[in-house]
């Protein structure tokens, strides 16, 4: 594998780095603390093409690669250092926007994607519901046919996006299997927004529940075949999970580990700064080891993908490093931190909140495994 940047990329990684700390990183502790979206961020995102990063230019995107968008979800990890707004920029991307431009009819690109790319609207996806998480089949949200429309009935639940949503991709189960619906978020009289949830960490990304009340859609917007969401659509939602989304994870470790780093030569303890104490260094240098493995599992992956490889292994790989690898440093940077990185005045108590995450969403690390052995042992 060729680990080099073309120039273009270098210099998209460093605009978008800017663009983090510019326009992401002002008030997101505050929007941490408040559990709040700032639309004026979004907006500020898309004035600069990132909305719409991995779809075709035809639609109004800017025609990302694999890797070019796992370099700009690293650079606004890193500059930005709000998981929050990477979870609903993910979201927004890989399992709102990607689902209609890969299985979307031409008809279905051209009334949603135009305006997902420009920012107007934003995506989301729901498919997990209270009894169905890691076991996507087993979902009860039931579509039944009436006429030339489908009635949805049911309820979803961690939906990222969900209150803001302008177009949300719903997994139901119809007679023949799982099958997904474009729902009109806003102007659909039966999709309702439930109580949003209040989490522990990426809190200014809104999460809500969804009720779906005899929610009427027409068969032009089921998205894709009936029966066959969850192999054709879900799965390969999650596989974008596990490659493109990872690379925010990489890009907050990255600022933990820079922050520890200035917070151990500052700080002075038995007349000379901490990094030069071995104890200390020893654990800086330890993350550095655990970012790079990250780093390159999750790249390796996204290299994989780009070229039309088998990746399977290595985004379950991937996956379950940055869950637990990135909780690890976050908790070695309280640790080097002491008393202050247990307050919420400095970043690295928000970093360990936010990196829990990555061990949840889109597939638990228990479930990464599963994967792994099963497909090894086969």
């Amino acid at each position: 594998m060729d680990f080099s940047l073309s120039v273009e990329q270098e210099a998209l990684y460093a605009s978008m780095l800017r663009l983090g700390r510019d326009v992401i990183a002002p008030g997101a502790a505050e929007r941490d603390q408040k559990g709040v979206w700032d639309p004026a961020v979004w907006k500020g995102l898309a004035s600069a093409g990132v909305a719409g990063m991995p779809i075709p230019e035809e639609y109004g995107g800017s025609g990302g690669s694999i890797i070019d968008c796992c370099l700009v979800n690293e650079a606004l990890g890193e500059g930005g250092r709000d998981g929050g707004l990477g979870l609903s920029l993910g979201a927004h991307w890989v399992i709102g926007s990607v689902p209609i431009w890969l299985h979307g009819t031409e008809e279905q690109k051209r009334r949603w994607l135009p305006g997902l790319c420009s920012g107007e609207l934003m995506g989301a996806w729901a498919s997990t519901e209270p009894e169905a998480g890691s076991d996507s089949g087993a979902i009860t949200t039931s579509a039944v046919r009436d006429g030339e429309d489908w009635v949805l009935n049911g309820t979803k639940i961690f939906i990222t996006n969900g209150p803001i949503a302008d177009v949300c991709t719903v997994l139901a189960k119809a007679p023949e299997g799982p099958t997904a619906f474009l729902v009109d978020a806003k102007n659909n009289r039966g999709f309702k927004v439930g109580r949003e949830l209040d989490k522990l960490g990426c809190r200014s990304s809104p999460t809500a529940e969804i009720h779906l009340d005899d929610c009427r859609v027409s068969d032009a917007d089921r998205l894709g075949d009936v029966g066959n969401a969850l192999w054709k659509i879900a799965f390969e939602c999650f596989d974008w999970e596990r490659t493109v989304m990872l690379a925010g994870i990489v890009g907050g470790m990255r600022s933990t580990l820079d922050e520890t780093i200035r917070y151990a030569k500052q700080r002075e303890q038995f007349g000379k700064p901490i990094a030069h104490h071995q104890v200390i260094a020893h654990k800086i240098a330890q993350m550095e080891i655990n970012y790079q493995v990250v780093r390159n599992a999750v790249y390796k992956a996204a290299w994989l993908k780009q070229v039309g490889k088998e990746h399977t292994v290595e985004a379950s790989i991937a996956k379950a490093l940055a869950g637990e690898l990135s909780v690890t440093n976050a908790l070695e940077s309280i640790q080097v931190h002491g008393g202050y990185g247990y307050l919420k005045d400095f970043p690295a108590e928000r970093a360990l909140r936010d990196a829990k995450l990555a061990s949840l969403g889109g597939g638990t690390t228990e479930i990464q495994k599963m994967i792994i052995s099963r497909t090894i042992l086969a």
